[in-house]
């Protein structure tokens, strides 16, 4: 394959996982916020957004540093990690905003015939926010792709995508 299809494919492999790991950790997290009293629930929140608020810039070098450290410079694991945490702070908010709207009458009318938390969470919540998931996971997946400053620091070959690799392909005189 060409070198512009590598970069294609390793686009969707990192987009797609760190997607996929976002919205599922992201739910998670949601429902919690969402049903459960959780201490200091406000601050926390704040400071899962407050994460989003950072510039990469700010950053870039002790990922860098930390990353070269561990090996996972030019990884997709490192990558897909990466996003997954740059990714789970608008996943939490967006889906507490979802998992809020649904009824929680719901879950306790399944759990009164005979359901578990978990089974009410799986067979009534999960099929009431696929649409706030599947809006999740389309964002979520938007901002893997586009993300440019981590993708030009830390892939070189390996696992590069195709947003750094663009501009150094039309600097060599086209795709």
């Amino acid at each position: 394959p060409s070198r512009f299809t590598e970069r294609y494919l390793n686009s969707l492999i990192i987009g797609f996982g760190s997607t996929f790991l976002a919205v599922f950790l992201g739910t998670l997290a949601a429902y919690g916020f969402s049903r459960f009293r959780v201490p200091l629930q406000d601050d926390l929140l704040f400071f899962i957004l407050s994460t989003r608020m950072m510039p990469p810039i700010a950053v870039a070098i002790p990922i860098y540093l930390m990353y070269r450290t561990l090996g996972l410079s030019d990884t997709h694991l490192g990558m897909i990690i990466l996003y997954t945490a740059v990714n789970i702070s608008l996943a939490v908010w967006l889906l507490k905003g979802f998992m809020d709207e649904i009824p929680r009458e719901y879950e306790d009318a399944a759990m009164v015939d005979g359901y578990t938390r978990l089974q009410a969470f799986i067979k009534v919540v999960l099929p009431q926010a696929k649409t706030g998931i599947a809006a999740t996971a389309i964002f979520c997946l938007i901002f893997a792709w586009n993300e440019y400053a981590f993708a030009l620091l830390l892939t070189s070959g390996t696992a590069q995508t195709a947003p750094p690799f663009i501009p150094i392909i039309i600097g060599e005189g086209g795709l």
